[in-house]
């Protein structure tokens, strides 16, 4: 069965823009893909600033069950989770579903994307901070 020319360009079109949100972004450059302050769920906004000078941005996200974050990336940030949850991760390697505690930390050189989404029961609560 052949496709339709028409079909099978805006397919590798899709493909290749999905595709090249991060790939080759120098360091330091800006992504075509949202902060996480600037992704949502589902037209809502899950994270709120609560701190930025020229040094610092800090942040509380908040994922109640069934919400997630879109697709984004992360800068090199400090991460402290409030309340824990359930959350499924997808990124370049995969899909992985963890279980995370509240009063846990972790750092992170950066992230080119990712997705979550809270499969569990309780609302997540996570504080990330971006050294500028």
């Amino acid at each position: 069965m052949r496709v339709p020319r028409v079909a099978c360009l805006a397919g590798c079109m899709s493909a290749l823009a999905t595709a090249c949100n991060t790939v080759g972004v120098p360091p330091g450059a800006v992504p075509i893909l949202p902060d996480p302050l600037q992704a949502g769920w589902k037209g809502e906004k899950v994270c709120e600033p609560l701190f930025e000078n020229e040094k610092v941005r800090a942040a509380r996200c908040t994922f109640p069950p069934g919400v997630g974050h879109e697709r984004h990336y992360h800068p090199s940030h400090f991460g402290y989770i409030l309340q824990g949850s359930t959350m499924r991760t997808t990124n370049a390697d995969g899909t992985v579903e963890r279980t995370l505690q509240s009063g846990s930390t972790w750092w992170s050189d950066g992230i080119d994307w990712h997705e979550v989404v809270n499969v569990g029961s309780t609302t997540g609560i996570y504080i990330i901070i971006e050294p500028k």
